[in-house]
């Protein structure tokens, strides 16, 4: 049997292929045991690559790809318009978990007799360590496979060997109860925080990025809060979802502690005491909320983080950047998040839509649609005309979005202060390339100042996973389901909004009229996720939990004008009609997988 090995590097999760050895000679050396071990983390590639290839994105209603091609890198762009199938193999990350989970309990099966290790003083102490993040590493895999396809197969924990007849049993295993799938993955990951550092503060600098106990305690929050909402927790569509032999997949009866669950995990986390919102102060002390925003992705492993992949090495800034910059200027924001964002007083612009898709907009926020004003901008060295949809917006509006008439980021370049403008014949509009945003809008988070695709510098920083802004959220969320009225809901909710610079809830300056039901602080809550945790992934999953994605992801996508030029830009435009339909919930079981395994059962619609 041959493993392809990754080679040594003083830091253990940036290696990179260089020989073939086999795999007796892996576990009999410490070198090459954690080497395969840095090699099972490399999967954490396909939960959060740096690339537009990630599908969570472009398949959001917060986002649009450009690009239609005719490969699988872009297969969002065909996915939104309903062109795909189970045949079509677009985002197979179920092969690729499936390969990590193996690796993953070969390791945990084979680490424990490494005599190079148990010569070491603390060699037992490192294999129960190294096991433990192995441990992780598969549940975490289980995890992201259960939120993106439903009920999956839980394989032995002994690698099933590769030489079996084609009759044998464990070579067509059928999937497991949604609830014991969720409820195997919370055991390993409680058992793997029991050796592991509580967090990164515990570790030397070089294993930042290695599993934790926090880590896991993340993991295992997003996972029982998936698990709790409406998708997986009573939902009757799913009755006739059933392996061959009649077992039921997903419990239709709906469980209100699986809520109490959820809220725990999370709590669990807060009371770690090591973690808090990342914040900045600028003149006389005073919270700035800009910074605080914008560094939190930026100062690495600050104490907001919990958990990053480590070798991301640079975020896609280049598909955020101005042609004029070198940049591609092809990951668009939606007018639909656009709207989302408060004004700087806290009321929400739009209060919804009309039949033609024209916004109601709320007479107390001051927002416009009409004209221009002098605005400066946080990072802008001087006020400039801009379009009133952008002016007064709240601190996460400026520093989430790039919109025509702004600046770049890096006003230090090369080029010096590059204006982006998405308009037709601008220098980043469509008008003969398909290097373009389609929505007339740029992503700015997560984008280094320091970056410099004229030159090639990019800031090379880990992608963030987890941090504890979430984990705030996953708790109030789940303890308004569970118990509504409880003060927490309101404690840390608002410690978000302070942090962000905007009115908070009953308390503070100028404070907003705190939700008076269960139900308003569901819409509030269900707001604030998304506002905070926008263009981080997450927004994809949350519409599918909460069973709403046939309302949020089909239907006319507005943006502004990109075709026009000013003054016809700046208009709202629909871009693209989408198509969901009610199969999309669930990825469907890839057809190379149905087809191998004669008890795997599809998921409804496809």
């Amino acid at each position: 049997m041959l493993l392809s090995m990754i080679s040594c590097n003083k830091d253990f999760l940036n290696q990179v292929p260089d020989d073939k050895l086999t795999i007796e000679q892996v576990f009999q050396r410490k070198d090459l045991s954690e080497e395969y071990l840095a090699n099972i983390y490399y999967y954490l590639s396909y939960t959060y690559p740096n690339s537009t290839g990630n599908p969570w994105e472009g398949l959001s209603d917060e986002t649009d790809i450009t690009y239609n091609r005719d490969d699988n890198y872009y297969a969002s762009y065909q996915m939104n318009l309903g062109n795909w199938t189970a045949a079509s193999g677009y985002y197979d990350t179920w092969s690729n978990y499936y390969k990590g989970i193996r690796s993953a309990s070969y390791f945990i099966e084979n680490i424990g007799g490494n005599a190079q290790i148990l010569a070491l003083s603390n060699g037992q102490q490192l294999i129960t360590q190294y096991s433990a993040e192995a441990r992780f590493l598969r549940a975490f895999f289980y995890a992201r496979l259960i939120m993106q396809y439903g009920p999956v197969v839980i394989l032995p924990e002994t690698v099933i060997p590769p030489d079996l007849q084609s009759d044998d049993p464990l070579l067509a295993l059928p999937r497991s109860p949604l609830d014991s799938c969720v409820d195997y993955v919370a055991r390993q990951l409680d058992l793997a925080a029991k050796d592991l550092p509580a967090s990164y503060s515990q570790q030397s600098r070089l294993d930042y990025g290695r599993a934790t106990a926090a880590a896991c305690k993340a993991m295992k929050s997003e996972l029982l809060l998936y698990a709790a909402s409406p998708l997986f927790n009573g939902n009757k569509d799913y009755a006739a979802l059933k392996n061959n032999d009649g077992t039921a997949l997903i419990d239709t009866k709906a469980d209100n502690n699986k809520w109490k669950k959820a809220a725990d995990a999370a709590k669990e986390i807060i009371d770690m005491n090591r973690f808090e919102l990342y914040k900045e102060t600028g003149f006389g002390g005073q919270l700035d909320p800009y910074l605080s925003l914008q560094n939190m992705f930026l100062t690495t492993f600050n104490k907001e983080w919990i958990f990053s992949y480590q070798n991301a090495n640079v975020i896609n800034e280049r598909g955020l950047t101005p042609r004029k910059a070198s940049g591609y200027a092809s990951i668009g924001p939606t007018q639909k998040i656009v709207d989302e964002f408060e004004m700087s007083n806290g009321q929400r612009p739009i209060t919804g839509y009309k039949a033609d898709g024209s916004p109601i907009i709320n007479p107390e926020s001051g927002y416009s649609e009409t004209g221009f004003s002098d605005f400066k901008a946080f990072d802008d060295p001087k006020a400039r005309q801009t379009y009133n949809m952008w002016v007064n917006r709240e601190p996460r509006f400026y520093v989430n979005i790039s919109y025509g008439g702004r600046p770049w980021i890096n006003t230090t370049s090369s080029l010096g202060t590059v204006i982006y403008e998405p308009w037709w014949d601008g220098e980043s509009g469509g008008n003969g390339s398909w290097d373009y945003s389609r929505t007339g809008y740029l992503w700015r988070k997560n984008v280094s100042p320091n970056s410099d695709p004229k030159t090639g510098k990019y800031v090379s920083r880990p992608l963030l996973i987890f941090r504890y802004g979430e984990i705030l959220l996953n708790y109030v969320e789940a303890l308004n389901e569970y118990d509504p009225g409880n003060a927490d809901i309101l404690k840390y909710l608002n410690a978000i909004r302070e942090r962000a610079g905007v009115p908070q809830y009953g308390e503070g300056e100028n404070p907003l009229p705190a939700p008076g039901s269960q139900a308003e602080m569901r819409n509030a809550i269900h707001h604030e996720r998304w506002v905070e945790l926008c263009f981080e992934n997450r927004r994809y999953f949350d519409t599918r939990r909460w069973k709403i994605a046939t309302q949020t992801d089909g239907g006319k996508f507005y943006s502004m004008n990109s075709n026009a030029n000013p003054p016809a830009f700046y208009s709202r435009f629909v871009f693209e009609t989408r198509v969901f339909m009610p199969q999309y919930y669930l990825f469907p079981i890839p057809q190379s997988v149905m087809d191998r395994d004669e008890n795997m059962v599809q998921n409804p619609g496809w």
